[in-house]
């Protein structure tokens, strides 16, 4: 077997051939350990699709993860931040790299038709945390296999209850940095629908956005459809605040800065002569930079309160804020550093450059806690000849969150896994 600087060059040699070329450009030594688990992967990947938990009731998914870091000969500790899983395996000295998955799955009924789709109604991994799960678990074993090729301290986490946005504060709480080694790097990856599968998508800076949901309560003074000059209509009222809300987006944020007020629930009124007492709305505000978050906050209150008063409205509306999170930050580095390792293992063409979204995700709480880069990941989830279809028709695929959604599994898998795997032996890499 030849040393592993040579062994490296070789692999660098062919990464640079390679380039041009559409197939990838292998990690053979990571490749062989893939050829070797993927069965068992797979195995992993159904079970876990059949069987969805929802977020903080993971009461079987996290054993079965516990298990898998059990068998690749981790540390393992269950019940942190209430289902969460932590797995260490301590590889000498050296830097501390902590991974992420998620274990949760969404009230979504699934309509994918697929012969493994899940078994418990209502409940589906459409956003593919099932998918992590099954990169997770390889990875590990992966790096354990590959102990003489880094050196350091891998901290493998399994988050609940992330699409509830609750799981990573709670594991921070119950003790994640001064009970288990704290990180110097942090890491995860989630599967798009906007790559092909066999693909890495990277970018710097913000990946995914601040998120806050607005409830608010408009009130009224109910009475009679007929006479309508007798009451004060909330009604009105909502469909006057739900346009004027818009404003705050299209006439007082600057237009260089993103953000979104999106109205996505309201519901008064019982009977079509009625006039009712009281409007309700749900709004998701959506945003990157911390000074935009309050001014999109701060104006929805202003012009909330100035609508109701506006409209002889009885009472100030009632106005509460949940479900917050903040953004998660790529650190520019860190994201360069990963990106150049996967581009060697993989191939160039295969690693490519991301844009953020304005979705919502916990992730980055680990890495801000903690005071250290981290970086999430994007996970190319269609099928390649499916996706070049559909951008020359200019289809828009399943996303996560979709009952559609069908990750392409086994490339997904392989590339998860060897993409953590690189990014792994590039920060923990030995002198």
């Amino acid at each position: 077997m030849p040393s592993w600087p040579s062994l490296l060059a070789c692999i660098l040699a062919a990464s640079t051939l390679g380039a041009a070329e559409p197939a990838k450009a292998p990690h053979p030594v990571i490749q062989g350990e893939l050829d070797r688990l993927y069965p068992g992967l797979e195995a992993f990947y159904l079970d876990l699709h059949r069987h969805p938990e929802l977020s903080g009731k993971e009461v079987k998914t996290a054993p079965k993860v516990a298990e898998q870091l059990r068998a690749a000969g981790f540390e393992v500790t269950t019940g942190v931040g209430g289902t969460g899983v932590v797995g260490v395996l301590n590889n000498g000295s050296g830097p501390t790299l902590l991974l992420r998955t998620e274990l949760d799955a969404l009230p979504v009924q699934e309509q994918t038709g697929l012969p493994y789709a899940s078994q418990e109604p209502g409940v589906m991994h459409a956003c593919g945390h099932d998918l992590h799960m099954t990169t997770f678990a390889g990875t590990a074993a992966v790096l354990a296999h590959l102990k003489d090729r880094w050196r350091g301290t891998l901290v493998m986490v399994g988050q609940p209850a992330e699409e509830t946005v609750g799981g990573a504060r709670a594991m921070l709480a119950d003790g994640l940095l001064t009970r288990f080694p704290r990180p110097d790097f942090a890491l995860a990856l989630h599967d798009v629908q906007t790559l092909p599968a066999g693909t890495v998508g990277v970018m710097e800076g913000y990946a995914f956005a601040n998120v806050d949901s607005v409830d608010i309560t408009l009130y009224g003074k109910g009475g009679h459809g007929a006479a309508p000059h007798t009451t004060v209509d909330p009604i009105v009222l909502a469909a006057r605040t739900v346009l004027a809300l818009q404003t705050i987006v299209s006439r007082e944020k600057d237009p260089m800065e993103p953000g979104v007020i999106t109205v996505g629930s309201i519901h008064g009124g019982s009977k079509h002569n009625i006039i009712s007492n009281e409007v309700k709305l749900q709004l998701t505000v959506r945003s990157y930079a911390p000074e935009v978050r309050r001014q999109l906050l701060a104006s929805i209150v202003r012009i909330t309160k100035a609508e109701a008063v506006a409209a002889g409205s009885p009472r100030e509306p009632a106005i509460t804020f949940s479900e917050s999170q903040d953004a998660c930050y790529n650190d520019p580095a860190l994201a360069r550093r990963v990106k150049a390792a996967m581009a060697q293992g993989l191939g160039a063409d295969h690693v490519l450059s991301a844009v953020a979204v304005m979705g919502a995700e916990d992730f980055g709480e680990f890495g801000k806690a903690a005071g250290v880069p981290s970086v999430m990941m994007r996970l190319g989830a269609v099928e390649p000849g499916r996706f070049k279809a559909a951008k020359a028709a200019g289809e828009i695929l399943p996303s996560p969150h979709s009952p559609l959604f069908a990750p392409d599994r086994e490339p997904a898998i392989r590339t998860g896994v060897e993409a953590l795997v690189l990014c792994a032996l590039e920060l923990l890499k030995r002198p």
